[in-house]
């Protein structure tokens, strides 16, 4: 079983991978950030740092879907490739922060890798607009993080819309956070829990 968890930065991709994966007894795959050298200076000077971040993104989660296939249970998995490729890069590449020629090598190392790859069995994406984004990275308090701009996260959302309504990878749950606290409210979690058990129940059915 490879569940993967899909959604912009601060939607609450890491606390629900935490949550899910003690629920259930999975591995969790949690996304390089606190050892990746470049996001700082990426938020920084996103011309400079784009083309060199993605490909360390895309490293790591390659590296993470071959472990995950290798592994003998479950296992939930912060943010995919496919993300790497069709949300992050092509919103830098859009908004000028990466150069055609870097963005065109970049594809031709993803097609290469993502050949490799088996999608998840369940796919569950967090939708969440900007206030809820915006209070959640605030919540966490990463230093880099407050140079994130506004704009930048309504253009990740926009992309995100777009890939979602039409991934056709595998199964696909669709969960809106912007009321949710699965974190602090029981009912919340439990609404969650019911949601994935479904998808889950159905892979087997």
């Amino acid at each position: 079983m490879h569940v993967a968890i899909a959604g912009n930065i601060g939607s609450g991709k890491t606390t629900l991978a935490k949550m899910l994966g003690k629920t259930y007894g999975w591995n969790v795959q949690l996304e390089s950030v606190d050892d990746n050298p470049y996001l700082k200076d990426f938020y920084e000077d996103m011309t400079r740092w784009s083309f060199h971040l993605q490909v360390y993104f895309l490293n790591s989660r390659f590296n993470q879907v071959a472990k995950i296939r290798e592994a003998e249970k479950g296992t939930i998995q912060d943010r995919t490739i496919y993300e790497d490729c069709h949300i992050f890069a092509a919103n830098l590449f859009k908004s000028n922060f990466i150069s055609e020629r870097d963005y065109n090598n970049y594809l031709e190392l993803f097609n290469s890798m993502v050949r490799h790859v088996q999608p998840p069995d369940l796919l569950i994406y967090l939708r969440a607009g900007i206030p809820k984004l915006v209070a959640n990275i605030q919540k966490r308090g990463r230093d880099y993080e407050e140079l994130i701009r506004i704009e930048y996260l309504k253009n990740l959302n926009s992309h995100y819309e777009d890939w979602i309504g039409t991934y056709d990878l595998g199964k696909l749950l669709v969960i809106d956070v912007n009321e949710l606290d699965f974190v602090n409210n029981v009912e919340d979690k439990a609404y969650i829990l019911e949601k994935v058990d479904l998808e889950i129940n159905g892979l087997f059915a």
